[in-house]
Parts: structure tokens; sequence; C-alpha cells
């Protein structure tokens, strides 16, 4: 009765709430940055690109739940269904699944352990080894911005409990008017995080986008430079006197020993760590070693994804810097019945046996592109 009987698998796309992301004003052109993230033309059009809800249904009739990343494809989630149908979920290796791309890699994760927690009545942060915290302080988010659009964004969220904001940002933006603004109209009520996912390039660039800014409002910078200049991430530590942080991303071909370099060098204060969910932990794992803290990353994604972080989050010795589980400020839709809990700007592990969520069947409908793909167990 542990046997998988049938796998769906349902592509959707969820948009973007309007102006919950760059301003209007400031436009994208870096059409190679979007290429790297699979945005599509411009990284604002990320949010419609497919993802895939995945329904992994057991012979005993219980349903796990997962969804890949965005613009993972056909062909293997068709090839990673009909390797796992017909398979013992209790008798998978959890920790190493037969699924070899990693934009589709979680999703079936996620749906193998929603649905074994179900099985044997415990949460999935339970099955990653036991939960350390019931509730994730989470990032305010948006992307690039007018200083006077950062200044409001940064209100919104500390409005609603939020401590710390998360900006995207490139070379082209004038940071330190972002800041100076959220001062203005925030005081001490939240701090800054300024993510340019490595766009800011080197350290010459680093230090003279930074000239100015008030340290005492930032939590620090994810990603200004190259990953590979590992001494560039230590002297920006050294010189700017703020934290630094990088983030691991194994979905994007990154690699655990790529935080070894990092660890040996004592280069940034803390990470940022997206990925499986017993890799993950792995990660936090080590970080509690070297002494530094990490937060859950993520794709800005949907309610089964974003749940499925908590628990890892929840899961990891490290993980108490604010998370980016955060996709009910910009996506239209969660597909859940009833959505994360947010309070005071953190946001509740669900405690109900596997992830404890609900598909709404009624959203997937609307929001499927009426590509579905089956494989059943004969």
């Amino acid at each position: 009765m542990t046997r998988i009987a049938s796998i769906k698998a349902t592509e959707v796309i969820v948009p973007a709430r309007p102006g919950s992301l760059n301003s209007e004003e400031v436009i994208d052109k870096d059409a190679a940055f979007a290429q790297k993230f699979l945005t599509g033309e411009r990284w604002t059009e990320f949010a419609n690109q497919p993802k895939w809800i995945i329904e992994l249904t057991l012979q005993n009739g219980l349903t796990g739940l997962g969804e890949t990343y965005r613009s993972a494809e056909a062909a293997p989630i068709g090839e990673a269904m009909n390797t796992l149908v017909g398979q013992d979920v209790l008798k998978l290796n959890w920790r190493r699944l037969p699924i070899t791309d990693q934009r589709i890699y979680e999703a079936f994760e996620s749906a193998v352990l929603d649905v074994v927690g179900k099985l044997l009545g415990v949460p999935v942060s339970q099955l990653l080894g036991g939960a350390y915290r019931d509730r994730i302080d989470c990032f305010g988010w948006t992307g690039r911005r007018t200083p006077e659009d950062a200044a409001r964004k940064a209100w919104e969220a500390m409005q609603k409990g939020h401590k710390a904001f998360k900006f995207k940002c490139s070379d082209e933006d004038p940071v330190r008017l972002w800041t100076e603004a959220i001062r203005e109209k925030c005081g001490d009520g939240i701090r800054i995080l300024l993510d340019p996912n490595q766009r800011w390039t080197d350290v010459e660039t680093t230090l003279r986008l930074m000239e100015g800014v008030d340290k005492s409002i930032m939590l620090g910078l994810e990603d200004p430079i190259l990953h590979g200049d590992v001494a560039g991430y230590k002297y920006l530590r050294e010189t700017l006197g703020m934290p630094m942080y990088r983030h691991i991303s194994l979905p994007y071909t990154q690699d655990i020993r790529d935080m070894i370099a990092f660890v040996r060098a004592d280069a940034v204060d803390g990470y940022n760590f997206n990925g499986s969910a017993y890799n993950c932990v792995l990660l936090a794992e080590i970080a509690h070693l070297e002494g530094k803290a990490c937060w859950r990353g993520s794709e800005v994604d949907l309610g089964i994804s974003e749940t499925m972080g908590l628990h890892i989050a929840a899961a990891s010795v490290s993980c108490t810097l604010p998370s980016d589980l955060f996709g009910e400020l910009v996506r239209t839709d969660d597909l859940l019945v009833d959505p994360i809990h947010f309070e005071d700007g953190a946001a509740r592990v669900p405690q109900g046996p596997g992830l404890g969520i609900e598909l709404d069947r009624d959203a997937l409908d609307r929001y499927s592109t009426n590509q579905i793909l089956t494989s059943t167990y004969e």
C-alpha cells in the first residue's frame, strides 16, 4: 500500500501582482542576466515562466505535493515520473532520489516527503531530523526601484512586521539614495539587504556604489561580486565593515563544495542556501560548524515550494537570518486552500502531517496551461 500508484504533473503560470517588481521607470535591459536565471527576455518576466505542480499518489490513496522551479521542462519531468512510479516510498533513499535534473528534483523530493509524512503522521521537518523552530523570520522583497518607491516598499513591509527588506539591484541603481529615502521614511524600523546577483562584478564597483551608504541601516550585501573572487568578498567584508553573504544555489549547477573555499577563507558572515532539502540541511550544518548563520533561499515561488522551504528552514540548525519566503508579496496566487500564515514578519511552519497544506484545485485549474503529464503503475 506504500507503492507509488500514479504521478500527475500540471503546468501552471501564476503571474506577478501589478507593481510588485521594478518601478515602472526602471527597465531591466540585461538580457544575459535574464537568460542566466531563466526568466524570459527580461528579469521582470520571471513569474510568467511555467512551473509544474506534482501530485504523487500511493496505492492507499494518500497524495504528496511538489512544485518545480520555473522553466522546468516536460521531458525530464516525464522521465522522473516513469522512474518513480511503482516504487515503494518507504524503500527509497530519500536523500538521493533517482532524479538528476536539479530544476525538478525538489518537486519530487517534496512530493515523496509530503506523502511519507502523511503515512507516518509527522511533519516534513521531522523527516529532516526535527525542527529547531516553528516560526521563520522572512524578508520583505522587491526588485529595482526609484528611491521614493524603495522607501514606500520598505515602509509597507515594516507595517506588516518585517524586520528586514531585500532589494534586487544592478550597477545602475543609486543604492545610496535608496537607503537615505528608507531611513527618512522608516527610521530605525527596518534593515536592508542588497542583492545584485553578482551584477556589481568587482570590488572597485562595489566600493563606488556603497560610498556614502549609511551602514547602520544595512543588514549586508548578498553576492555583490563574482562568486569566484573569494578574496574580494573577504576584502569587502573587512573594508566596508558590514556583513557579506554568499548565495549557494544548487539548482544553478553550483556545488556544495563551492562553500568550502569561503569557509577556508572566512570570507563571508553567512549564507543563503537553496536546493534540495537534505542538501540544504547539510549546508546549514557546515555553516553552524563555521559559526555562521544562514537563511532559506527561493525563486519567489508558489505555496507548495515555499511551505517546503519553511520545513527546511525549521530543520536547519543555523537558519536564523530572515528567509526568502515571500511569494505572497509577489504572486497573484499561491495555489493553497489556506495560505502560509504570516505574523509580525514571520511565517508559521505548518504542524500537520507531511507539508501540512492542501492544494487549491480551483486555483490549479485557473492557472493551468492545460499541459498535463501522467504516469500510472500497471
